[in-house]
C-alpha cells in the first residue's frame, strides 16, 4: 500500500471536500480517498504508485488546486 499526501487550496465547505474526493477517487489505482477540509490535507492511497499529475488533474477537475510544495 502506498500512500501521497497533497494539500488543497480552496476548499471551504463539505460540498468541496465531496468533490475533490469523487475526482480524486475516480483515478484508476486509488484505494482510498481521505481529504479534511480545515486543514485542506489530502491523502491518497493506491496499491502502486500513482503519478501526481493525475492527481492534480482530478483535484483541478474539482475545481481545487493542490498547492506547490515550498
Amino acid at each position: 500500500m502506498i500512500t501521497a499526501n497533497y494539500t488543497v487550496v480552496g476548499m471551504t465547505c463539505d460540498h468541496c471536500v465531496m468533490s475533490v474526493t469523487e475526482e480524486v477517487g475516480e483515478v484508476p489505482g486509488i484505494t482510498d480517498v481521505d481529504v479534511d477540509l480545515a486543514t485542506g490535507r489530502l491523502v491518497v492511497t493506491s496499491d502502486a504508485p500513482i503519478d501526481g499529475s493525475r492527481i492534480r488533474s482530478a483535484v483541478a477537475e474539482a475545481g481545487y488546486a493542490i498547492a506547490d510544495e515550498a
